[in-house]
């Protein structure tokens, strides 16, 4: 497996971090902007959109939407990367994971197709990491519960001790006996 994930290295075009550091969450979705994946497909943002464009029908809204102004001003202060100037006269455009894969049948060059696969693999991997963290989270959740109801039992339990403990703190009142009680003793 080590091996393996040598080679994989080998063969990347973009470090991984690179990608990962690009990917954004927008409107409830892990998306990447158009100027950030135009640099990696080494062509120019214009030229991007252009091809999206012309291929509209291949995009629909959940696979890419165009940011609002008040989106992409936001966006820009909370990510250093984002620069003032850059893609004002057109709204950005921000791809799912989904319109990431599209743009490689739209994109006709061998690293587009090399860069799209990496992007892809790593969507997938993060969605794992988002899964395994969801199970995680889950059995902690199950262990807390056990642990709200132990707590419960022990309080009981210890009440109980303490309903014993004032018994026995409590004298107890003379007991008339019952018998035959010999004279001779």
């Amino acid at each position: 497996m080590l091996r393996l994930d040598l080679i994989c290295t080998k063969n990347l075009i973009v470090q991984d971090e690179i990608i990962m550091n690009q990917i954004y969450y927008i409107r409830g979705h892990k998306v990447m902007l158009d100027a950030d994946l135009a640099a990696l497909y080494e062509v120019e943002t214009k030229q991007l959109k252009r091809q999206v464009k012309r291929n509209m029908e291949r995009f629909p809204e959940d696979f890419m939407f165009e940011l609002s102004p008040e989106e992409y001003s936001v966006s820009r202060c909370q990510n250093g990367t984002l620069k003032q100037g850059s893609n004002v006269k057109y709204a950005p455009m921000v791809f799912t994971e989904q319109g990431v894969s599209m743009l490689s049948s739209v994109l006709n060059s061998k690293r587009a197709i090399q860069v799209n696969i990496q992007i892809i693999r790593i969507f997938t991997r993060i969605r794992q990491i988002i899964a395994d963290n969801t199970d995680v989270r889950l059995e902690i959740e199950k262990i807390k519960n056990k642990l709200d109801h132990q707590d419960k039992n022990m309080e009981i339990v210890f009440r109980y001790l303490d309903e014993l403990l004032e018994k026995q703190e409590q004298p107890n009142p003379p007991r008339t006996r019952i018998g035959f009680k010999p004279d001779n003793l």
